[in-house]
C-alpha cells in the first residue's frame, strides 16, 4: 500500500500545475506526511487497533481523493471549454495519471471500508463481508485462513474501472455498490472524453 502511495505521489507531482491545487507540492506533502505516519505508527503491517491510525488511514484517502477529483473537474472542465487538449501526446498522459490515481483512490477505500477495514478483517469482528472474493465462493482454492491484502482491493478497482462494472469479485453492501457505481462512472467519463479528444487531434 505505501508503495502505491508513493507512485501517487510521483503522479500528482508530475502532473502540470495547472491541473492541480495550488500551491502544487500541498497536497502531495499532506498525503507524504500521512503515508509517513502510517509507516512509523505500523511499521510492517496494519495489524493492531488504533484510533489514530485509522483517522491516518482515512485521512490519506480522503486528501489523495480531494487532490484527484479537482485534478479531473479541472481537466474535463478545460476540455469542454476548449483550454485543454491541443495536443493528443500531453493529454493522453494528463488522462493517464488521473485515471490511475482514481484506481488507486477507490482500492484505498475499498480497502478501508469493507467489513471495518484491515484491523477489524484481521481481527474478525465483522462476519458479514462487503466484497464477495472468489475465495470465499469457493474455499478449496485457498487456504483456510485466507484474507483480501491491499492488491486484492486494488484489483477489484483496476476490473471496475476498465470493465465499468463487477468482474470477479461482487459488492455486497449498499456503501460498496455505490463506491463501485461511482467508480464506474468516473472512469467512464474520464475515458471517454480523453480518448475521444486525443482521436480527434491525431495527426
Amino acid at each position: 500500500m505505501a508503495a502505491v502511495i508513493a507512485l501517487i505521489i510521483g503522479a500528482q507531482l508530475a502532473e502540470p500545475q495547472r491541473l492541480t491545487l495550488h500551491p502544487h507540492w500541498l497536497l502531495p506533502a499532506l498525503e507524504g506526511a500521512f503515508l509517513v505516519a502510517l509507516l512509523v505508527l505500523n511499521p510492517a503491517r496494519i495489524n493492531r487497533e488504533s484510533a489514530p491510525l485509522r483517522a491516518t488511514s482515512l485521512g490519506l484517502a480522503a486528501i489523495a481523493s480531494v487532490a484527484n477529483a479537482w485534478s479531473l473537474s479541472l481537466l474535463i472542465h478545460g476540455l469542454i471549454t476548449g483550454s485543454e487538449g491541443r495536443t493528443a501526446g500531453p493529454l493522453l498522459f494528463e488522462g493517464a495519471a488521473i485515471w490511475g490515481t482514481n484506481v488507486v483512490v477507490f482500492a484505498l477505500w475499498y480497502w478501508e471500508f469493507d467489513r471495518g477495514g484491515p484491523v477489524a478483517r484481521a481481527h474478525a469482528h465483522q462476519p458479514n463481508p462487503d466484497f464477495l472474493f472468489p475465495q470465499m465462493q469457493t474455499p478449496e482454492i485457498a487456504s483456510r485462513d485466507w484474507e483480501p491484502t491491499f492488491f486484492d482491493y486494488l484489483y477489484v478497482s483496476y476490473t471496475n474501472a476498465t470493465a465499468f462494472s463487477p468482474t470477479d469479485t461482487m459488492p455486497l453492501s449498499r456503501w460498496a455498490k455505490l463506491l463501485m457505481l461511482v467508480q464506474s462512472a468516473i472512469s467512464l467519463v474520464t475515458v471517454a472524453l480523453v480518448v475521444a479528444r486525443a482521436v480527434n487531434i491525431l495527426r
